[in-house]
């Protein structure tokens, strides 16, 4: 069975003590494990913990390192020749977790001296309480309906600023404007203007075509004959509005 040896210096006389530690014992680290190791593949940022959690905890299992943040492997006195060890390995399971977390999150409980204590936060704040994914979610909401609740004020205010429009046409768009106020929901006041220029063009083309019918029946009648003088002043009045 593969062992390692840990090297203690001395209590008061100076004497050199040896700790062996098998491949199974807590305190054992095999020699590709480092501080920079990354645990599982993905990043935790504050959604998803569950599954994030379940990935951290079979990872430490699987490296015999679950009783660090379980609370199960306590930290020795300061004077045991184990306390040296223990350390190294805890600080190595805290590197970890750290490295599996994202930089807002790993700031927030870099301080924390062990790495139960490290756990033990995130859980407090991410898996035992359902108060974050409520804050986040009520903000959510709450952002959605500040949203929904301006764009219904514009909407509404675009509408009577369209109406207002409409009341002020000339009787001969009433055809057009009744059109337009039918839509639902009301449309833009570009909409409603392109609209308007449409029927006003398709006025102009019929009134160009019935002139130009009653020209021709005009000059029918008789060379010298002029035409009837109230027709064009009416026509022009038309054309001009």
């Amino acid at each position: 069975m593969a062992e390692t040896t840990i090297t203690f210096s001395g209590d008061a006389s100076n004497v050199a003590k040896s700790v062996i530690y098998n491949v199974n014992h807590l305190y054992h680290l095999n020699n590709f494990d480092s501080p920079s190791m990354t645990l599982v593949n993905t990043v935790f940022d504050g959604r998803g913990y569950p599954g994030w959690r379940r990935s951290i905890l079979l990872s430490l299992s699987a490296k015999k390192k679950l009783s660090f943040i379980n609370g199960a492997c306590q930290s020795p006195d300061l004077k045991s020749p184990e306390y040296e060890q223990w350390s190294c390995v805890n600080d190595m399971v805290i590197s970890w977790i750290l490295n599996a977390l994202s930089k807002d999150i790993a700031d927030s409980v870099i301080y924390s001296k062990t790495a139960k204590e490290l756990w033990d936060s995130l859980e407090q704040r991410f898996g035992r309480s359902n108060g974050a994914k409520l804050y986040h979610l009520q903000k959510e909401l709450s952002g959605l309906a500040q949203k929904n609740r301006k764009a219904k004020l514009t909407k509404s205010l675009e509408d009577q600023r369209l109406i207002q429009f409409l009341m002020g046409l000339n009787d001969i768009y009433a055809q057009a404007r009744g059109n337009i106020l039918m839509i639902n929901p009301l449309p833009s006041m570009d909409v409603a203007c392109s609209l308007l220029l449409q029927d006003k063009n398709q006025r102009e083309v019929y009134a160009n075509a019935h002139f130009n019918s009653q020209s021709i029946s005009f000059m029918a009648a008789g060379e010298g004959k002029q035409p009837n003088a109230q027709l064009l002043t009416d026509f022009a009045a038309f054309m001009i509005t």
